[in-house]
């Protein structure tokens, strides 16, 4: 047999005798006036389930339609799924009880339900019944809030799981040797089975082990130098070192960074040092261009730095290759963003570009005029661009025309075609036909600027303006005065 709970419940505490004696000094308008204050929704409803009254306190209420509920039955003012709960309160309020607090929400003109919690009590067998409510859109949005926060918490999450799940599945399939070093105490935390097939041990024999102790004792001291360096300035020199038990050389790049409020070391391990790599490869001419006077550039498909030599480097105001290797080269190549897409474009076209003129601007503010040959490596394990990058001689004439930087000659405007905007050409080109017209007009008036201006049909103001834009003759400040 199912045993069924009814809603009322007795009042937990009877109240003492004082408080009765106040109680029965209040009128029914005091009553009333009590029970609106210590609600914020009270009703008073018939024996035939019929809001005859309703008070709430504030303007909470006030939009939506409370007023409406007069004359109505009480289920009719909820939501389908909230009439059963209207009928149990009806149903269980007694004299003498008073019901649970159970939550029901009404439509709302303003499109949320409102959702309301009520009690209520019969003062008398047979009377009406009195619903005290309490409103809850305040724990309603605080739910909702904390609804949100949840689910936001759970796509972080799973953003970084997946973060995690690529950079270990990175780190394991790689080729290359890597080690990861807790920066303060030199232990290793990671190792990728590159690294241990090239150190001769199981993954597991490897951590926990100080790095130092994995080279030869002769290697040990540069090690520890390595460290002191990255603790002091965040950065350290390759060297090359030897591996303990006669593993041969190798040359060791370590970069810090941080995560996780702790400070690790990424130790790479190439397979042989620079001597050795030069000795078996007939490649070693790479070490003949890293010392060319000339800038070169090695990029991927998409225009990010693979390696630069020591002249590039100087051209771009930088001190070491770490500094530029990964960063797009239109960072410093070309004097607007459209060259060097033209240049990369004409590449991927046509396979190699020479003798492509374009600028170099430096990271403290300097600006070279260069020539720029390059080739397209589709073949090979990494599809690539190599660009040599060679200064421009400087001439007097260039020197003479830096002031107003126009294009001197229609050969020259053609040049620029595809490497500036047309909106830039068309502006340059209005610029150097202005600036033409106004320096035959003098050359033919002999200087005199009152008749120039009368030939090119401007006023003598207008013509001091343009002369002093594009640094024609000698203007005096009263020449710019208005007459």
């Amino acid at each position: 047999m199912v045993h069924l709970t009814s809603l009322a419940r007795p009042i937990p505490h009877r109240p003492s005798a004082a408080m009765q004696h106040v109680a029965g000094l209040l009128d029914s308008e005091a009553t009333g006036l009590l029970i609106a204050a210590t609600t914020d929704l009270s009703l008073v409803v018939d024996e035939l389930g019929i809001i005859r009254d309703a008070a709430f306190n504030g303007e909470d209420f006030g939009g939506e339609g409370v007023e409406a509920w007069l004359g109505r039955p009480w289920i009719d003012t909820v939501t389908v799924e909230s009439r059963p709960k209207i009928e149990a309160l009806l149903r269980d309020a007694a004299p003498g009880s008073i019901t649970r607090w159970r939550q029901v929400n009404h439509p709302s003109p303003r499109g949320i339900d409102l959702p309301v919690r009520y009690s209520t009590m019969r003062p008398k067998l047979g009377g009406p019944v009195i619903v005290l409510g309490r409103d809850l859109r305040s724990v309603s949005a605080l739910q909702l809030r904390l609804a949100e926060t949840q689910q936001a918490l759970e796509r972080d999450y799973v953003r970084l799981r997946a973060a995690e799940t690529r950079y270990k599945l990175l780190f394991q399939i790689s080729g290359e040797p890597v080690l990861v070093v807790d920066a303060g105490t030199r232990r290793v935390t990671e190792v990728n089975p590159a690294a241990a097939r090239r150190l001769g041990r199981a993954a597991k024999r490897v951590l926990g082990q100080d790095v130092v102790d994995l080279f030869d004792p002769a290697s040990s001291r540069d090690l520890q130098v390595v460290f002191a360096g990255l603790r002091a300035t965040g950065q350290a020199a390759d060297l090359t070192g030897r591996l303990a038990g006669g593993r041969g050389e190798t040359r060791i790049s370590a970069s810090l960074f941080r995560g996780e409020a702790t400070t690790s070391v990424l130790l790479r391990l190439s397979p042989d040092s620079p001597a050795t790599e030069a000795k078996s490869d007939p490649a070693h001419a790479l070490g003949v261009i890293a010392k060319l006077p000339e800038g070169f550039v090695v990029t991927d498909t998409s225009r990010r730095i693979l390696t630069a030599n020591a002249a590039f480097l100087d051209l771009v105001q930088l001190a070491t290759e770490e500094q530029v290797r990964g960063e797009p080269l239109e960072r410093w190549l070309g004097r607007e963003g459209t060259e060097a897409q033209a240049l990369f474009a004409t590449l991927q076209d046509h396979g190699s570009v020479r003798h492509f003129s374009t600028a170099l601007r430096g990271e403290y503010g300097s600006t070279e005029d260069v020539e720029v040959a390059a080739v397209s490596v589709a073949n090979g394990e990494q599809p690539c661009f190599g660009l040599t990058i060679r200064s421009m001689p400087r001439r007097p004439s260039a020197a003479a025309s830096a002031g107003t930087g126009l294009p001197r000659s229609v050969e020259q405007m053609t040049e620029l075609v595809g490497r500036v905007s047309m909106k830039t050409l068309v502006r340059e080109t209005t610029d150097l036909i202005e600036k033409l017209c106004i320096e035959a007009a003098l050359r033919i008036t002999r200087d005199n600027r009152a008749s120039a201006a009368e030939m090119l049909g401007l006023s003598r103001q207008g013509l001091y303006a343009k002369m002093r834009r594009y640094g024609i003759g000698d203007l005096d400040p009263s020449d710019l005065e208005v007459n």
